[in-house]
């Protein structure tokens, strides 16, 4: 008589991003058996609970794992509720972006891959980072937020404003190239920026981009220094002018040097504080919150457990 599986997943389900979610639940539970797990726990979003109450539910019944499935949000929904804990997170590709499991090079375009490393691979502790916005600049009511991937203010963060849901739903990552063709024109704003301890320093920008992991959508790597377990954060500060301008930044980032060049300011640090002279979109990991004044960044050093693939 076979053992009954005594090791259970907790999987969190945006149900906005399938068109067929029984189909979806059958084949989790149908691979989690073959691999000898029991029956998930399955758990769907809402609009006013996108992943935080759930995580908790599942860990009060204590899980072994918990897969977050849907888009980057439900991703650092999750995460956040699992900050501070022992049990993992599982990445399921769901969404658009995917960018936590693409840094990590986790399969992002087979539901069946990524389930077989979430429930067979082995534990690696990352860091976050925790950004503060202060939507007035005048530290009234901050907000706290985590980011695995990254958060920006200015340009980044108005591409992800002006991509619609539709568009991304039909034509994918190509929605954001869209959205920042209509952008690209936008005038420069003024920022303090303040790294670790240093002295603050004023720049003309288009985007303050700062940065737990580098990777971006379509293989672009923005930061190629930055690590997600080496307790830093990288920050890049962004000051095209034109068109022309932003011709020559995409030329520095693909050639990959970051430092020593007046539109291209590259940092490493565990804290930064940007300050500017009027507001600006704000996003973090793909995910926009409105406008901001100020916001401040520290890295939180092994904070999350993920699965990733077992060496080979």
């Amino acid at each position: 008589m076979s053992e009954t599986p005594t090791r259970r997943a907790a999987i969190i389900i945006n149900p906005t991003k399938f068109d067929d979610l029984p189909a979806v639940k059958r084949q989790i539970t149908e691979e989690s058996a073959a691999l000898g797990w029991a029956a998930p726990l399955f758990l769907e979003t809402t609009q006013k609970d996108v992943g935080q109450g759930q995580t908790r539910q599942a860990l009060q019944q204590e899980v072994d794992l918990v897969c977050p499935l849907g888009g980057d949000g439900t991703v650092r929904a999750v995460a956040e509720a699992l900050v501070g804990s022992d049990t993992p997170i599982g990445l399921l590709p769901g969404g658009t972006g995917n960018l936590l499991a693409r840094n990590l090079d986790l399969p992002v375009d087979d539901l069946g891959d990524a389930l077989r490393v979430a429930l067979t691979g082995q534990n690696k502790r990352v860091d976050v980072g925790r950004l503060t916005i202060d939507q007035s600049g005048e530290h009234e009511r901050p907000a706290q937020h985590i980011f695995l991937v990254m958060a920006g203010l200015g340009f980044d963060a108005a591409i992800m404003a002006d991509a619609p849901e539709g568009l991304k739903a039909k034509v994918g990552p190509a929605a954001y190239v869209v959205s920042g063709a209509k952008n690209l024109r936008g005038a420069q704003f003024k920022v303090r920026v303040k790294i670790d301890d240093q002295e603050e320093f004023s720049r003309r920008a288009r985007t303050v981009v700062i940065g737990n992991c580098g990777k971006l959508l379509g293989g672009l790597v923005l930061m190629p220094e930055a690590e997600v377990d080496d307790g830093l954060l990288d920050t890049v500060v962004l000051s095209p002018k034109g068109v022309v301008g932003w011709a020559a930044v995409a030329a520095r980032i693909a050639s990959k040097k970051r430092s020593g060049h007046e539109r291209v300011d590259h940092h490493t640090s565990e804290t930064v504080r940007v300050r500017a002279d009027r507001p600006q979109e704000v996003q973090i990991d793909g995910d926009t919150l409105g406008k901001a004044r100020a916001i401040a960044a520290e890295i939180v050093p092994g904070a999350l457990v993920v699965r990733v693939g077992s060496p080979t």
